[in-house]
């Protein structure tokens, strides 16, 4: 399904399969042989989405850019990527010939270069940067340039290097204090809420 969404309209190459029941919104660029499978959702929001050649995005993958508060968060998704079922990729960009196994979250502003492995059920944070052919092992967390590796079991350290990296103010444009969850998820959904308004005057077409 191809839907018109701030006056901006999918291009998508003609050798592009496109499930049925993939949904692309807004500014998405889909280049030639790439292919978006049953259930993966392009959503462009206020930035763009750019997928390049022969693409591969798996079932029920989100891709969504964002741009809030003046911080653009496009999704750039080179060449000869797989993006496995069930990903979620937001303002991020992925160099040429990356492996974004099934169930793996990245997040805005990170950049993921060519030959890098993220593994099952791993998540890239914010602002994180992977180097040329650097793995992520299974259900891992990289945060950090340079990037470092933690388990989910690191519970400290992992709380500090999430504090440390700023997440709300890159995703949301938001600077309430780690502490102070209850004032700062009330902003974060706020913020959504507003940016996911423009939706109302969408076009299928």
């Amino acid at each position: 399904m191809l839907i018109k969404h701030r006056n901006f309209e999918p291009e998508v190459e003609s050798s592009v399969f496109a499930a049925p029941t993939a949904v692309l919104v807004g500014r998405v660029s889909v280049g030639p042989r790439s292919r978006i499978m049953y259930g993966a959702i392009l959503d462009s929001e206020g930035s763009r989405i750019e997928i390049g050649e022969c693409t591969i995005i798996c079932e029920n993958a989100v891709v969504r850019g964002t741009a809030l508060a003046g911080l653009d968060h496009p999704v750039l998704i080179g060449d000869h990527v797989f993006i496995g079922p069930h990903a979620t990729l937001l303002g991020c960009a992925v160099e040429p010939c990356c492996y974004i196994a099934t169930g793996v979250t990245v997040l805005h502003g990170a950049k993921i270069h060519s030959g890098a492995v993220v593994a099952v059920g791993a998540f890239v944070h914010a602002r994180t940067v992977l180097p040329s052919e650097f793995f992520v092992p299974p259900n891992t967390i990289a945060i950090g340039d340079p990037v470092r590796l933690y388990t989910p079991d690191q519970r400290d350290a992992l709380a500090d290097a999430i504090k440390a990296n700023r997440f709300a103010e890159t995703a949301f444009g938001i600077d309430t204090g780690w502490e102070n969850r209850i004032v700062r998820y009330k902003q974060t959904a706020e913020v959504r809420s507003k940016e996911f308004e423009s939706h109302f005057d969408d076009e299928i077409l």
